[in-house]
C-alpha cells in the first residue's frame, strides 16, 4: 500500500514536472515566428517595424481618446436630453460654436496622423546607402530571389510538404517551411526590389513591416536590416490564385562570415565562379 502511494506520489510530481518543462519550453521566443495566444502585434526585427509599432502605439492612445470622449457625451445626451427630463422638446437647430468644433477637431486629429503616417512610408520606401540588392519575384505559387550584387545567382524558394518537413527540417514550423530561404547578413541595409511573374503577390514578413505588392511589369522598392540571426517568417498577403495559402516567405539571417560562405557555394552551384579561382587553385600543383 505504501508503495502504491509513494509511486502515485512520484509519478504525480514528475507530471507536474512535466508541465513546468513544457511551458517553459513554449515561452522561449521562436524569432519571427508567432505564437499561439499571442496579442498585440508581432516584435519588431528592423527600423522600419519598430518605426511602424511606435505609429501603431500613437494610433491606439488616439482612437481610445476618440472612443472615450463619444462614449462620454453619449451617456451625457441620453441622461440630459431624456423624455422624463424634457417633456417639451427643445427646437433648437443650429449651433455655430458646435458646428465650427466638430469641423475643425477632426482636421486637427487627421493632421497629428498624417504627418507620422507619411514620414513612415517615405522612411521605408527608399533605402539609403544599401549594402546589397535582392531581387523577389513572385510565382505561381513560390518565391525566387536573385542576388545582382553577388554574382547574379538566384534561389528558388518553395514550401515543403509536412512528409518532407519533417525529414528536412523538422524545427521548422508547418506550413511555414520552405526547402530554400532567402539568406541575408544581419546588421546590414538589405533594398528589396520586388515584381512577379504572373499574377499579383504580397512579399510580406510582419517582424520587418514589409509588406510590398509585386506586380507583374513594376518594380516595388523597401528594405530591410535586421540584427538578430535567426529564421523569420511571412505569408504571401495577395490572395493570387489557387495555392495562394501554400506560399510562405522564410528569410534566414546569418553572420557576415556565415554570408559570405553560402554566396561562394551558390555561386559554385552555379557555375558562377571566375576562371582566376580556379587558375590559382591548381596553381601548387602545376608547380
Amino acid at each position: 500500500m505504501i508503495g502504491k502511494c509513494a509511486r502515485g506520489i512520484l509519478g504525480l510530481l514528475a507530471a507536474i514536472a512535466g508541465l513546468g518543462i513544457a511551458g517553459g519550453a513554449q515561452a522561449q521566443p521562436i524569432v519571427g515566428v508567432p505564437h499561439d495566444w499571442q496579442m498585440g502585434l508581432p516584435p519588431a526585427y528592423t527600423p522600419v517595424g519598430q518605426r511602424l509599432e511606435s505609429l501603431h502605439d500613437l494610433l491606439l492612445v488616439i482612437i481610445s481618446l476618440i472612443c472615450l470622449f463619444v462614449l462620454a457625451l453619449l451617456i451625457y445626451a441620453v441622461m440630459r436630453f431624456s423624455a422624463a427630463r424634457n417633456p417639451t422638446p427643445s427646437t433648437t437647430t443650429h449651433n455655430t460654436v458646435l458646428e465650427i468644433a466638430w469641423t475643425v477637431v477632426p482636421i486637427l486629429i487627421l493632421v497629428v496622423i498624417a504627418i507620422p503616417s507619411f514620414r513612415l512610408l517615405y522612411y521605408g520606401d527608399k533605402a539609403v546607402d544599401a549594402a546589397m540588392t535582392i531581387k523577389v519575384i513572385g510565382h505561381q505559387w513560390y518565391w525566387s530571389y536573385e542576388y545582382p550584387d553577388q554574382g547574379n545567382f538566384s534561389v528558388d524558394s518553395r514550401i515543403l510538404s509536412d512528409a518532407d518537413r519533417l525529414k528536412q527540417k523538422p524545427t521548422m514550423p508547418r506550413l511555414l517551411a520552405v526547402d530554400e530561404e532567402m539568406v541575408i547578413p544581419k546588421d546590414t541595409v538589405i533594398r528589396i526590389i520586388g515584381t512577379a511573374a504572373d499574377s499579383m503577390h504580397g512579399w510580406t514578413v510582419p517582424g520587418f513591416g514589409i509588406k510590398k505588392t509585386v506586380i507583374p511589369g513594376r518594380l516595388n522598392e523597401g528594405w530591410i536590416s535586421v540584427k538578430e540571426e535567426g529564421y523569420y517568417f511571412g505569408q504571401c498577403s495577395q490572395i493570387c490564385g489557387n495555392n495562394h495559402t501554400y506560399m510562405p516567405v522564410a528569410v534566414r539571417v546569418v553572420s557576415k562570415p556565415e554570408f559570405d560562405k553560402w554566396v561562394e557555394q551558390k555561386k559554385k552551384s552555379a557555375g558562377l565562379l571566375p576562371a582566376t579561382d580556379v587558375a590559382s587553385a591548381t596553381a601548387p600543383a602545376n608547380r
